[in-house]
């Protein structure tokens, strides 16, 4: 079933701005219903079909804050409210969100940060429903998602980017559900970086007895033991020119040869590659054959890094911790502390990290409960050169916060939007800090 879009209450009397909003919000399968001044969007509120309502603070006939504020007097259940202006001072931020506002931006707007805002406010509003095979709870990784049963109705090749150890193998598996259901139907994955350019080249197309030292028997190919299936070709940015120019003609002519071989053997496979690299760039530098590069980029993926998809840190660490627990039956859950560390951390090595990071607490703590300390703490003894520390811990972490936040804010000249994106939080969560 295709999901419902998600939908904005936009009141803006700026002809411009509101045209604008209205047409990028449609492009992005955002349902926008644009209203012109504060009575008529007060209305459509009220009604309460939206998921998010965009208002402007000077309106014709009322202030966006008057009417925030009329309408929670009314007892309807609102959406999550932003507000724009032109003319924004700190005081009527900081009113406005302890009066229950989402958030409170300055024209002109960046868009993006905008979206990003709706985005994550609309996730809130109406949670994805989640299945094993949900790919995360962010915006980015939903509307993947519901890229998958287009994509899987061909035999178009598909590229999946992204750092490392940021999910691009959970990415292609969920593809290939998507095309086999049942899966009966092989799905084969190779890294392509881990081997050596001979070693590669026996794996992908196999070889006969006698085609070289130790090759004892005939063996099948991954390309052969993926006919009728799905051959996943990782890290692809890795293999050398000489097996790219082989692996372009089996893509080509949909046959391979064995090593050893002469007889060519037809092989019917939906092909999915995955890179951390820019392979874009590795062509303009010779480094990797063009003509390779736009035959398996006919879709192109990418993941973005864990850092940039918060939404879906908890969520997967739920996920992990539930596995451990099943396999070990010894339960383990995080504390408020443990999960805003998890969320504060940049998570360099992404998913991957994130799993190792646990799996480390899991082993060395004895606790149930998980918190920050067991999951960032130095293990090894202390040293008698640290100095001593006095106080509860709580008013030493709110110490340390409070000043790298101010330091953060120092270096950012004071801008509270590019201090919020430097520390990793929202707009909001630095007001009330």
């Amino acid at each position: 079933m295709k999901p419902i879009p998600y939908r904005i209450c936009l009141i803006e009397d700026d002809e411009i701005m509101g045209e604008a909003l209205s047409d990028r919000f449609n492009l992005e399968n955002l349902k926008c219903d644009w209203f012109k001044t504060g009575q008529e969007g007060a209305e459509a509120v009220a009604k309460g079909v939206y998921d998010i309502a965009i208002c402007d603070i000077q309106l014709p006939d009322i202030n966006g804050e008057d009417l925030f504020i009329q309408l929670k007097a009314t007892q309807v259940e609102l959406p999550a409210f932003i507000f724009t202006t032109g003319y924004g001072t700190i005081d009527r931020a900081v009113r406005l969100l302890k009066l229950g506002a989402h958030d409170y931006l300055t024209k002109p707007l960046d868009i993006h940060i905008l979206l990003n805002i709706i985005r994550t406010a609309c996730i809130k509003a109406r949670p994805a429903v989640v299945t094993k095979n949900t790919l995360g709870l962010s915006s980015a990784m939903r509307h993947i998602e519901s890229l998958l049963p287009r994509m899987a109705k061909g035999a178009t090749s598909v590229l999946i980017t992204g750092e490392s150890g940021v999910g691009k193998e959970w990415v292609a598996r969920a593809l290939y559900r998507q095309q086999d259901p049942k899966e009966k139907s092989p799905f084969i994955a190779v890294n392509c970086g881990a081997l050596t350019e001979s070693l590669l080249e026996a794996e992908l197309f196999g070889y006969v007895k006698g085609a070289f030292t130790g090759a004892a028997r005939d063996k099948k190919g991954l390309f052969e033991l993926a006919n009728d299936g799905t051959l996943f070709l990782d890290e692809i940015g890795e293999m050398s020119a000489a097996m790219q120019v082989k692996l372009l003609r089996a893509i080509q002519e949909r046959e391979i040869v064995r090593v050893g071989a002469e007889k060519p053997i037809t092989v019917n496979i939906k092909l999915i590659c995955a890179t951390h690299q820019n392979l874009k760039q590795m062509v303009e530098q010779g480094r990797f054959r063009e003509d390779l590069y736009y035959r398996i980029h006919v879709i192109h993926v990418h993941i973005p890094p864990l850092r940039e998809r918060k939404e879906d840190i908890l969520w997967l660490a739920g996920l992990m911790l539930e596995t451990w627990t099943t396999e070990n039956t010894d339960p383990r859950t995080l504390d408020q502390s443990a999960e805003q560390a998890l969320l504060d951390h940049p998570w360099p090595g992404n998913i991957r990290e994130l799993k190792h990071c646990l799996e480390r607490a899991c082993i060395l703590s004895q606790q149930t409960r998980l918190n920050a300390a067991v999951l960032f703490g130095n293990i090894s003894t202390p040293t008698t050169e640290e100095p001593e520390c006095t106080g509860s811990l709580n008013s030493h972490l709110q110490a340390s916060e409070k000043k790298y936040i101010l330091e953060r804010l120092a270096a950012n000249g004071k801008r509270i939007a590019e201090t919020a994106t430097d520390l990793g939080i929202s707009r909001k969560t630095l007001w009330e800090k």
